[in-house]
């Protein structure tokens, strides 16, 4: 996630960190170019092309827009939620490490919200399609099996009969036991809302036809352009390609909010806050340092 000062006008035209310009950059230039060709071509043998109306391109236009809005709009709101659901998870922590403190053997709280912790750093690693077990092996006990499929979900299973475990035995009220078990619920909901985003992308079919009519109306606008603008449509025609190349890029984006792209969340950071409030309820003096951001993004 990128994460820098409000820029100014200068940083506007200059920043590219996190800019979008340059994965569409070969794109704009190739219909830029083909814009150049189009004007020179008109220039030299004005016969070679009828003059074209410019009324269904902006048609054409005004369509692509609402559509590449409605698009864009839903990536935004499913980067909005993966970013709620983690929130949601370091408050259901947060809640947990209030919880246990009514626990007087200090080894089993330990366990508790050790797990806790490999639990965020299993989720982590799950939605970036990595190792669970390998992220959170540092922090479990005892450790789940290797086959598990879904070693977060195991995680909190244990939390679960770990904290059942001390209602029967007396040490926490059935009021407390339930106050946890609650917890334990909102963390298992903020993993399926998690999961629900990374395995269900937007329909295929409608992000195929926004992108081929992108293309298509990048690279036909400049026949409509060439008579009337003169030299003048290559400029029109990359400011217009940049535009809609851009937003088509930045669905793309944010569509998957957990890789690593550099306006992707920062969930590294998330679970270093995780793991320093463990740790500090569990008396640690020494705290892994915050995840700062390097060169502007925060990961």
């Amino acid at each position: 996630m990128i994460v820098r000062p409000k820029p100014n006008l200068i940083n506007i035209l200059s920043a590219l960190k996190g800019s979008i310009a340059k994965r569409i950059a070969l794109r704009s230039l190739m219909v830029t170019l083909l814009a150049c060709v189009i004007v020179l071509v008109e220039t030299l043998h004005p016969s070679f092309f009828a003059k074209v109306n410019a009324t269904p391109f902006t048609l054409l236009g005004l369509s692509l827009s609402i559509f590449m809005s409605f698009r864009n709009n839903a990536c935004y709101d499913r980067w909005y939620e993966a970013r709620k659901a983690w929130g949601e998870m370091i408050v259901g922590i947060r809640s947990m490490i209030r919880e246990t403190q009514v626990i007087k053997n200090a080894n089993e709280r330990q366990v508790i919200l050790r797990n806790l912790c490999g639990f965020a750093h299993a989720l982590n690693a799950r939605l970036r399609s990595e190792k669970e077990l390998d992220a959170a092996c540092d922090w479990l006990e005892p450790m789940p099996a290797g086959n598990v499929p879904d070693i977060s979900g195991r995680i909190l299973i244990e939390v679960g009969r770990q904290c059942s475990a001390l209602g029967e035995s007396g040490a926490i009220s059935e009021w407390r036991y339930t106050l946890m078990a609650n917890h334990l619920t909102d963390l298992t909901r903020s993993q399926a809302i998690c999961e629900r985003i990374k395995h269900t992308p937007l329909p295929f079919a409608y992000t195929l036809l926004l992108h081929r009519t992108t293309y298509l109306f990048c690279i036909l606008l400049p026949f409509a352009m060439a008579e009337p603008l003169g030299w003048l449509a290559p400029v029109f025609t990359a400011i217009v390609s940049y535009t809609f190349f851009g937003l088509d890029a930045i669905g793309d984006e944010l569509e998957d909010p957990f890789g690593r792209d550099e306006n992707d969340l920062s969930t590294d950071a998330m679970v270093r806050t995780i793991e320093r409030e463990v740790l500090a309820a569990l008396g640690a003096t020494q705290l892994p340092p915050v995840l700062e951001p390097v060169d502007y993004v925060l990961r």
